[in-house]
């Protein structure tokens, strides 16, 4: 089996959780995404949002940047901290290019400005899912499966073994985007976030190949890495 072919959506679910303190804009976002066919939760400050993420399974987010509690970005960046790679939009009433930027940079994957039209922020959501459709909480790995949720890699001779939450991180960062080869700085930004130094991920994919085999992240000479086989 070819490495691309190798990774494979097991679920289909389309689970969203909205976290936005404004009651008016939280109930209009939820009844429109239930009606467009998704399964909706949605709390109203930045700890409720941590809580749900980390005990429940979503194919993607709507974060306010300005919550109570704990702010969208400091959220984001909890939620990457602690191995939750689940696809972030960030919603803000900023629209510079530096908060673009710092909303990027705290892990998020696409940033709307308020006000918003609700096509717009549909059509992102629909971009966003496709880009990450190759990728799930559970997803095979040549001939193994990876368990996000539970942290437990399982080889075809049916042998287990236990990941950490900046493991299943990385390697789920590679394997969104199997054919694309990561830079070291794409991959601190977006995995480890509050490391100093790029050596991090060289650290961690150390960790990983030692854990599942030397093929399963490719080095790609001068460029980065790229998610290979188990």
């Amino acid at each position: 089996m070819d490495e691309l072919d190798g990774l494979e959506r097991l679920t289909d679910a389309r689970r969203l959780l909205i976290v936005e303190d404004d009651s008016e804009l939280r109930t209009m976002l939820e009844r429109l995404l239930v009606d467009e066919g998704y399964q909706v939760d949605a709390v109203a400050d930045g700890q409720a949002g941590l809580h749900r993420a980390l005990v429940d399974q979503y194919d993607a987010m709507v974060i306010d940047r300005g919550l109570p509690a704990i702010d969208g970005l400091d959220l984001t960046r909890r939620l990457r901290g602690r191995g939750v790679a689940t696809p972030v939009i960030i919603l803000t009433a900023y629209g510079s290019v530096v908060d673009r930027v710092e909303g990027l940079d705290a892990g998020a994957e696409d940033y709307l400005v308020k006000p918003f039209e609700v096509d717009e922020l549909l059509a992102r959501l629909r971009a966003l899912l496709r880009r990450h459709a190759a990728v799930g909480e559970t997803f095979r790995l040549g001939d193994g499966t990876v368990d996000l949720v539970s942290r437990i890699a399982r080889t075809s001779a049916g042998r287990t073994i236990e990941l950490s939450g900046r493991e299943c991180a990385l390697l789920r960062t590679l394997a969104s985007r199997p054919g694309r080869v990561f830079n070291r700085a794409e991959l601190r930004s977006a995995v480890f976030d509050t490391a100093d130094s790029e050596t991090v991920v060289d650290t961690y994919v150390h960790y990983l190949r030692r854990k599942l085999g030397k093929a399963v992240v490719r080095t790609m000479r001068g460029h980065g890495y790229r998610i290979g086989v188990m």
